[in-house]
């Protein structure tokens, strides 16, 4: 379903008004509550606003999310021990930065974050 159609059942709903047959919902009906009126209102001004959108493809680096090959983790290797700047080093390899911190971990060159989290801009690896 289009979320413009969703967005205009919700707007008739919020109206008090049956979305398939027009008619008036009964005064008793959970439509017409006044929570449930505000929830529908701010439904639909979530639709109204569109749901986040992913990054365009030609926003990204031309190798995000391909595998990476043993050329380029010996590259890795040389440019991070050769203390090349991380966020360099990812776009001489076409990645993200993070993805750049995520293999150095993978190759054993630098330690996992605690609790998992990025990495930031930490002053040791930039």
């Amino acid at each position: 379903m289009e979320l413009q159609i969703a967005r205009q059942i919700i707007d008739t709903l919020a109206q008090g008004i049956h979305p398939v047959t027009g008619e008036a919902m009964p005064e008793d009906s959970p439509y017409n509550a006044p929570p449930v009126i505000r929830a529908l209102h701010a439904v639909s001004r979530a639709l109204e606003a569109g749901a986040p959108q992913p990054e365009p493809a030609a926003r990204r680096p031309p190798n995000a999310g391909k595998p990476w090959s043993a050329q380029e983790d010996s590259a890795l290797e040389i440019a991070f021990d050769a203390g090349i700047a991380l966020k360099q080093v990812a776009q001489e390899l076409g990645r993200t930065q993070f993805a750049v911190e995520q293999r150095l971990v993978k190759l054993g060159k630098i330690a996992a974050p605690a609790g998992g989290g990025r990495y930031g801009n930490s002053a040791a690896m930039n």
